[in-house]
């Protein structure tokens, strides 16, 4: 598999297992090891439903590889997402999807375009952590 983007896209929460699977078919085709890849799957799951339940019309998941890392996009219409949470107290309800993602990822990115936002995803295929 080539380092090229490929897509897949999401609009209700039955595609949320097409998008795991997805992600885990490119991730390994793209040489990121097991337990990394398993990483990137439950940060885009926490992404993509996000998406599903705070906003209309739901997103995108592209995947592809450059630079020694694995890299990820999901884009839907929501609002900009701040960086730089704390982790929500043990008893909180909600909260903790983007925080998860931004420590179990090497590099996370949030831009807005238009009517868009992406969040970008980084995982180094040899963990040096």
């Amino acid at each position: 598999m080539s380092g090229e983007p490929d897509e897949t896209s999401y609009a209700e929460p039955g595609d949320l297992a097409k998008v795991r699977e997805f992600v885990r078919d490119r991730a390994a085709g793209l040489g990121l090891p097991e337990e990394r890849a398993e990483l990137l799957i439950l940060a885009v799951s926490e992404l993509a439903t996000n998406t599903l339940q705070h906003t209309d019309g739901g997103g995108r998941v592209r995947v592809w590889s450059s630079g020694g890392r694995v890299i990820c996009d999901v884009t839907d219409g929501g609002a900009l997402r701040p960086l730089g949470r704390d982790m929500p107290a043990a008893d909180a309800l909600r909260g903790r999807g983007l925080a998860i993602v931004e420590r179990i990822c090497d590099e996370v990115a949030v831009e807005t375009a238009g009517d868009s936002t992406r969040v970008r995803l980084e995982l180094d295929l040899e963990h040096s952590r």
